[in-house]
C-alpha cells in the first residue's frame, strides 16, 4: 500500500496533468493528453518526487493505442493500397529513408545515441514509437521528445499548407466526427486488445503489447468483423499512462542532454520536413493527385493529427491514410532493424 505522501503526490500529478492536458487540447495540439501528463511528470521526476508508473498499466496503455491504430484502417484504405500499392509503398520507403539517413546524421555529430536517433527520427505515430522504443535499448524520454517536437512542427507546417492550397478556415470540421461509440463496441475492443497481448505473447512478438492487439484490430476491424470503440477518456487514460511513463524517468541529467540536444534535433526536423515536401512535389508529377494530398501523405507523422487535418481539407483522404497507416506498420516492421544499423554505424558502435 502506498503511503500517504505518495497518495498526495499523484493526487497532484493527476491534477496538474489533467490541466496542463486540458489546456493543450483547446491551444489545439495533437496528443494533448499525452503532452500534459508527460510534461507535468518530467517536473514532478525532475524534482525528486520519487514516483514511477508500473510497467503492466504502462503495457495495457500501449494494448490501446495499438487498438487506435487498428481503427484507423478500414476497408476503403485497404482498397486503396490494392489500386496503387507499389507507388504508396514507394512513398512509404522514401520517407522512412529520408528518416533513417536524419537518424544516422544525428548519431554520426553524436547529438544522440544511436538507436534513440534511430526512434525518434522514425515517421510514424509518435505514442508508438515512444511505446516501442524502450523495448529495444532505446532512451523514451529522449524519443518522446524528438517525436513531439517533430509531431509539432509537423501539425503546424500541415496546417499552414492546408489553409494556404485548400483555402479553409481550420482543420477541424464536422466531418470529422465519430459516431457514438457503444458498450458492445468498447467491450469488443477491450477484448481485442487482451486477445491481441495473449497472441503477441504466444508468437513471442516484440513490443507485444503494442503490436498484438494492432495487427489483431487491424485485420478484424478492415474486414467488418468488429466495430473498435476508442471514447476520449480511454484514450486520455492511455495516453496520460504513457506520458507519466516517459516523463516520471527524467532526471535533472537527462533534462541537460535534452537542452543539448534541442538545436540538432531542430535541425533534423526541419530538414525531415523539407525532404518530404520535395518529394510530395515530385509525386505530383507520378500521380494524378494534388500537392496538398501528396503533401499531408508523406508528413513524417502523427497518423491522427494528419487525418484531421486531411478530413477537414480538399485533399484525398483515402490516399492520405493509406500512405500514413502503411508508414506506420513499415516503421514498426523496419524499427528494430534500422535502429541496429543506425547503432553499428556510429562512432565506436554504441547502440543506446
Amino acid at each position: 500500500m502506498p503511503d500517504l505522501a505518495t497518495l498526495v503526490r499523484w493526487t497532484a500529478l493527476v491534477a496538474v496533468s489533467g490541466l496542463l492536458g486540458w489546456a493543450l487540447s483547446h491551444a489545439g495540439f495533437p496528443a494533448a493528453f499525452l503532452l500534459g501528463p508527460m510534461l507535468a511528470a518530467i517536473v514532478f521526476g525532475v524534482r525528486g518526487a520519487g514516483l514511477s508508473f508500473p510497467r503492466p498499466a504502462f503495457q495495457a496503455s500501449q494494448a490501446v493505442v495499438g487498438c487506435l491504430v487498428a481503427h484507423s484502417v478500414t476497408g476503403e484504405i485497404v482498397r486503396t493500397l490494392q489500386d496503387d500499392g507499389w507507388v504508396i509503398l514507394a512513398v512509404v520507403l522514401v520517407t522512412v529513408a529520408v528518416s533513417g539517413l536524419v537518424g544516422l546524421v544525428l548519431t554520426r555529430l553524436q547529438v544522440l545515441p544511436g538507436t534513440t536517433a534511430a526512434w525518434g527520427s522514425a515517421p510514424g505515430g509518435a505514442a508508438a514509437m515512444v511505446a516501442m522504443s524502450e523495448e529495444y535499448g532505446s532512451d523514451p524520454r529522449l524519443v518522446a521528445f524528438m517525436q513531439y517536437v517533430r509531431v509539432a512542427a509537423v501539425v503546424l507546417s500541415a496546417s499552414l499548407a492546408a489553409r494556404l492550397l485548400a483555402d479553409i478556415s481550420g482543420p477541424a470540421t464536422a466531418s470529422a466526427a465519430q459516431p457514438p461509440h457503444t458498450l458492445p463496441a468498447l467491450l469488443a475492443t477491450l477484448a481485442v486488445a487482451l486477445a491481441g497481448v495473449g497472441l503477441a505473447r504466444a508468437l513471442r512478438l516484440p513490443a507485444g503489447a503494442l503490436v498484438g492487439p494492432m495487427l489483431l484490430g487491424a485485420g478484424l476491424h478492415a474486414f467488418g468483423l468488429v466495430e473498435l470503440a476508442l471514447p476520449e477518456p480511454v484514450l486520455a487514460a492511455a495516453y496520460a499512462g504513457i506520458g507519466w511513463y516517459v516523463g516520471l524517468r527524467f532526471t535533472r541529467q537527462t533534462l541537460r542532454t535534452t537542452l543539448h540536444a534541442l538545436p540538432g534535433i531542430l535541425a533534423a526536423t526541419a530538414a525531415i520536413i523539407l525532404i518530404c515536401a520535395a518529394w510530395a512535389w515530385g509525386l505530383t508529377g507520378l500521380l494524378s493527385i494534388d500537392y496538398l494530398t501528396a503533401f499531408l501523405a508523406t508528413s513524417p507523422g502523427g497518423l491522427d493529427s494528419v487525418a484531421i487535418i486531411a478530413v477537414g481539407s480538399k485533399a484525398d483522404v483515402s490516399f492520405v491514410l493509406a500512405v500514413q497507416t502503411l508508414r506506420l506498420f513499415v516503421v514498426l516492421v523496419t524499427g528494430p532493424v534500422l535502429a541496429k544499423w543506425i547503432a553499428r554505424a556510429a562512432p565506436g558502435g554504441q547502440g543506446a
